[in-house]
């Protein structure tokens, strides 16, 4: 239950208290002024209490304080100048709360001070400097704020200064040389610093992290000065404008073996203008990145320990050795994006005690799928894209029960549709497009509905595809009719690398409002439907008017007929949809002008005829979107709609033959004369039926009239002659 702090006004000796430890209460409301009656108080936490509310000023009457912790709540407003009072503190933490403005030059004060950590907050503006600052800090964390400016010179001077966290803000300026030799951690990543790494980093002897990722550095770093780091473990410099040089050729086999002298277990070089490698050498290595350089050469095999393997976006090329399924603790394997060749080693079926991520898209590979995959397979992305590969995929990778992602597209796949697909309860996202796959997708089967359950994008496109579109599936996608909002913790699909790392997001290309697009990253709120470019026929179902949280949904490029579903109407998360080139006839609903967020429709190359729906988002297409459409008017086609059609087979010509002209809705209304009501009610009467009864006897009646007139006036002519 949470209670108030105002207890503290209601105990009358609370004045000799020395520690208080309130962490972790459920407090409600703020820090009342009072705490600054304790005077004698040296110890005090209240962090992750729910406090709310502004830092007190009166916490600077605490002089003999040398512990304050208030971290973990949700206080908020600036940080008081009082509290550069505490000249006996050694640990102040206020981090994860909501502060803001800068930082009080008064905190230079605290000469006495350990450890300063106020991450994850907002402060903004500059660092309060001063050379001689802080000569007893070890630990500092300003994280994750809007801090900018340039580094503060205490920064680089700090005797006894061991972790520097300063990820996540907006330091600008270069990186000056270090004086201070006792740096263990050095945390600079996502900032905006920029030039060369300062020389002295590499004379930091007990350095077991550098991070500096994320940042405008450039020059030219020859590793083997890394040689001299005989404890640094973690090196992450992916990201920048470094250009990467051993100190002989354009390759780094040399650094490899000294850089940590075995101890290095974590290297990132990735996203800068690495060249040439040869040969891992580490014994220890846990995490490699190298990816997006311009590595060339064979794919050198890493060490046995590897957990992490990123080497996508570069030039390696030749055959993948076997021996990699000797590294067993491998856990996340990406070799996209290169010009690999040969066939896939068939023991990558084999990894199943460790592998989560398979990721060979875009090379040149060919052959078959490994056939097998082993019982107890871990795989959650299998991404075989855009390689030369025939299939077909054997049913043992039903063996990977936790398969979220399994991505086959443009490939020479020559196969039916497996359906026993439908069976892996995680699979979130199918893409088989640009293959030579045909048959059916009908289910005989009388098993359980539940198919694809999870699916959120299926792309089945530019294949060979025919019958009838899924029903059975489309109403078994319940990740895509599901009611309720879909909650997640992340904001892209991927997973933790096995080592705890970092997040590798899930990549998938498509075709995203007619053009192709590749994601580096996909939402884990979109959801996709692709069947372009097959065979299939009939109608559209109207059941597709249950996936309401679908995103985007082209059907183009088939033999469908039929008219387009009113239930598409029900689709108000849409934002593209594509259903040209079929042969769809009828209206265009006009339901579909209620889509928010519609933003991409084509129709075009159709049957369809009446006039386009107008308003809100239909204002914002062009002509293109229902060309090849003759029976289409309204804006923007140039065709107008107040024109006389052919008229439904009902009607009586004077002759009592069949007529050819239809009354629309404004032909009656002019027609008629009997006032906007009447005339409107007609044109609604004889659009809806085609031969409204009283219409009918009315040209009836009208004829017989005609008739009788043109008699009488026979009858006196013939008389007029026989006189």
């Amino acid at each position: 239950m949470p209670f108030s702090t105002e207890f503290i006004d209601s105990v009358d000796n609370l004045q000799a208290l020395k520690y208080l430890d309130l962490s972790g209460a459920n407090f409600f409301g703020g820090l009342p002024d009072s705490m600054g009656n304790l005077v004698s108080l040296k110890f005090l936490d209240l962090s992750n209490s729910n406090l709310s509310g502004t830092v007190p000023r009166s916490l600077g009457n605490l002089l003999q304080l040398t512990h304050l912790d208030l971290s973990g709540n949700q206080l908020s407003g600036q940080i008081p100048r009082s509290l550069g009072n505490h000249l006996q503190l050694t640990l102040l933490d206020l981090s994860q709360n909501q502060l803001s403005g800068q930082i009080p030059s008064s905190i230079l004060n605290l000469t006495q001070l350990e450890s300063l950590r106020i991450s994850e907050n907002s402060l903004n503006g500059s660092i309060p400097d001063e050379v001689t600052a802080f000569p007893n800090l070890i630990y500092l964390d300003l994280t994750n704020n809007l801090l900018n400016g340039t580094p503060p010179s205490w920064f680089h001077t700090a005797p006894s200064l061991k972790r520097i966290y300063l990820s996540q803000n907006q330091f600008s300026g270069l990186i000056k040389e270090f004086q201070s030799k006792s740096l263990e951690y050095l945390y600079l990543d996502n900032n905006k610093l920029q030039g060369p790494l300062p020389s002295s980093i590499f004379q930091l002897l007990n350095l077991t992290l550098l991070s500096l990722s994320s940042n405008n550095l450039s020059g030219v770093i020859e590793f083997r000065m890394f040689s001299n780091l005989p404890n640094l473990e973690d090196l992450d410099l992916s990201y920048n404008s470094l250009s990467l040089t051993s100190n002989t050729t354009s390759t780094i086999p040399q650094w490899m073996q000294e850089v940590g002298n075995g101890s290095l277990t974590y290297l990132n070089v990735s996203h800068n203008s690495l060249t040439e490698v040869e040969h891992f050498q580490w014994k220890n290595i846990e995490f490699l990145d190298l990816s997006s350089n311009l590595i060339r050469g064979n794919l050198p095999i890493p060490a046995s320990t590897i957990n992490v393997f990123l080497i996508s976006n570069n030039s390696f090329n030749g055959e993948v050795s076997s021996l990699i399924c000797n590294v067993t603790s491998l856990g996340i394997l990406d070799l996209s994006h290169n010009n690999l060749s040969g066939t896939i080693p068939q023991c990558f079926g084999n990894l199943s005690n460790s592998l989560e991520i398979l990721n060979l898209k875009k090379n040149k590979f060919y052959g078959t799928i490994p056939p097998t995959f082993a019982e107890g397979c871990q795989l959650t992305n299998f991404n075989l894209n855009g390689n030369l590969l025939e299939g077909p995929l054997t049913p043992s990778i039903l063996n990977c029960i936790g398969l979220e992602v399994l991505d086959l597209g443009n490939n020479k796949i020559n196969d039916t549709f497996p359906h026993w697909l439908g069976s892996l309860p995680f699979l979130q996202v199918l893409v088989l497009k640009s293959n030579h796959m045909h048959g059916s997708l009908c289910v005989n089967s009388s098993k359980s509905s539940l198919f694809f359950s999870k699916i959120q994008i299926f792309d089945l496109s530019s294949n060979y595809f025919s019958g009838p579109l899924p029903v059975r599936y489309i109403n078994s996608f319940k990740a895509i009719i599901n009611l309720e909002k879909i909650g997640s913790t992340v904001s892209y699909m991927g997973v933790n690398d096995p080592r705890g790392s970092g997040f590798y997001t899930y990549s998938i290309g498509i075709v995203m409002k007619g053009q192709d697009m590749e994601l580096v990253k996909i939402f884990t709120m979109w959801m996709i439907i692709d069947l372009s470019n097959n065979q299939f026929e009939g109608g559209i179902p109207k059941v597709i008017g249950k996936l309401n949280l679908l995103k985007g949904l082209n059907l183009s490029h088939n033999n469908l007929n039929g008219g387009i579903p009113t239930s598409i109407g029900n689709l108000t998360n849409l934002e593209w949809l594509d259903l040209s080139s079929n042969r769809l006839s009828g209206t265009i609903p006009i339901r579909l002008a209620d889509l928010p967020f519609l933003s991409s429709f084509n129709v075009s190359e159709n049957q369809l005829h009446g006039q386009i729906p107008q308003g809100k988002q239909f204002n914002t297409f062009g002509n293109d979107s229902y060309e090849g459409n003759r029976g289409l008017c309204g804006f923007p086609v140039s065709k107008g709609c107040n024109i006389i059609e052919p008229a439904p087979p009902n009607v009586l010509e004077k002759d009592g033959s069949k007529s050819n002209i239809t009354f629309g809705w404004k032909v009656v209304l002019i027609g008629y004369g009997c006032g906007v009501v009447l005339g409107m009610s007609v044109g609604y009467v004889v659009f809806q039926t085609g031969k409204p009864k009283w219409l009918v006897n009315l040209v009836e009646i009208q004829h017989e009239k005609k008739r009788r007139r043109k008699s009488k006036d026979g009858s006196r002519s013939n008389g007029r002659r026989r006189i």
